[in-house]
């Protein structure tokens, strides 16, 4: 009995091992929830290895381009071309572009295209956006609304920047975010109907390419989101400039041909 005895520890022995785990455990508890956020993503999301901010250029406007998973190839690059060749134009307030997620991670486009992110705009400081594209990506008319993370950055970056541009679909995102109730506008041709029921107090406009009223220029996307895009040139640079970057890319460019509507009336 008396060996017995020995081998069992005092319970006043257990009671100062329980409470040093429990006083260790709420120690880890405490400060770790006090860590501040930026840092644990950060620390749970480290930039990919080939991960580097872009260049930005002083003097330029800065024009960033929101993307997701899903986002359509010609909603983003037709604009991103035209923006981006504004560098090789002499004379001229240029453009820096790049591309804004909610991650640093790869963003696989709809067709297939990986690409990364310049910036995470929920951990990232930015630089200050003169112009938001917001091209058109596989869930704007259904999951991507229910992002109230991504509502609020472009509801936010809206108030300072200087034009919103959508393409196809992206009209939706924008409509979500409540830029559109009193602004004029269009979206993708067969997607109207759809656009009309979901917002039925916006004005929205068929048969025309794009829409211009005030800040915001909303396009029917596709291929003719170049042609929106050139436009937005020849109001910051002029008709010649316009026309040399459309002829840098091989697009026939003449604005007169061109069928879109402004606040003063369809030309």
């Amino acid at each position: 009995m008396l060996y017995l005895h020995q081998q069992i520890p005092s319970l006043t022995y257990l009671y100062e091992i329980f409470k040093m785990k429990y006083s260790f455990l709420l120690f880890i508890i405490f400060f770790g929830c006090h860590i501040p956020v930026s840092q644990k993503l950060s620390e749970q999301s480290p930039p990919p290895a080939n991960y580097r901010q872009p260049d930005i250029q002083p003097n330029r406007y800065n024009v960033a381009f929101l993307i997701m998973d899903g986002v359509y190839n010609t909603e983003l690059t037709a604009p991103y071309d035209i923006f981006q060749h504004t560098i090789f134009r002499e004379g001229i307030k240029a453009m820096n572009t790049f591309m804004v997620a909610n991650t640093l991670d790869p963003i696989t486009s709809f067709e297939g295209i990986r690409m990364l992110p310049d910036y995470n705009y929920l951990t990232d400081k930015l630089p200050p956006i003169d112009i938001l594209v917001v091209p058109s990506a596989e869930h704007h008319l259904d999951t991507d609304l229910e992002d109230e993370k991504m509502i609020n950055f472009v509801q936010k970056t809206a108030r300072n920047a200087m034009y919103v541009t959508s393409h196809c679909d992206g009209a939706f995102v924008l409509a979500k975010a409540g830029l559109l109730d009193d602004i004029e506008s269009t979206t993708f041709p067969s997607d109207i109907p759809t656009y009309r029921k979901m917002f039925p107090q916006l004005t929205v406009h068929e048969d025309v390419l794009f829409v211009h009223d005030g800040k915001y220029i909303t396009s029917a996307g596709g291929a003719k989101s170049f042609e929106a895009s050139l436009y937005l040139c020849e109001v910051l640079y002029g008709k010649k400039i316009a026309q040399r970057l459309a002829k840098g890319l091989v697009i026939d460019w003449d604005l007169e041909d061109i069928p879109y509507l402004t606040v003063n009336g369809k030309r």
